[in-house]
């Protein structure tokens, strides 16, 4: 099979490119040591994760003026607590594990979504500037009811 020499260079272009790519990535993951985002990875024991401090309480704690931390545990076809209540305008920061399997966290209406694993710790912080009642839903498919999964969080004001 003959090739024209513009397709051989094209050809040497492209794998040239993708080697580089590969080189630059290879280089930045194990030389550079560089890891996803997140400077705080936060573990718990699945297993025990229920009876360890704080999510052995989970719900709303005041940390400051108009400023939250919400823990929640989700577990199969339910996040516990049931129900989140806060004032309009507060900020929350969202700490969130699984004790059983992969679940989703998505609050409809925001742009809070992610990934509940077993043992990890997901943080995320969200500013509730609208009142209103928003569905927490499960995202992951979890299980035979995983389409009853979800809680109600109430902006009040």
């Amino acid at each position: 099979m003959q090739m024209h020499r513009l397709e051989k260079m094209w050809l040497i272009f492209g794998i040239s490119m993708l080697i580089v790519f590969l080189a630059v990535v290879g280089v930045g993951a194990f030389a550079m040591g560089m890891t996803p985002p997140g400077d705080h990875r936060h573990t718990v024991n699945p297993e025990t994760v229920d009876q360890t401090e704080p999510f052995n309480h989970p719900g709303l704690r005041k940390i400051g003026e108009n400023e939250y931390e919400a823990y929640l545990l989700a577990f199969a076809f339910g996040y516990s607590p049931e129900k989140l209540e806060i004032p309009k305008g507060a900020t929350v920061h969202f700490n969130i594990t699984s004790k059983d399997v992969v679940h989703g966290f998505e609050i409809v209406g925001t742009t809070v979504n992610m990934m509940v694993m077993p043992g990890e710790v997901n943080h995320l912080t969200y500013k509730f500037d609208k009142p209103g009642d928003f569905l927490i839903l499960c995202n992951e498919y979890c299980g035979g009811a995983h389409e009853y999964m979800g809680t109600t969080l109430t902006v009040t004001g």
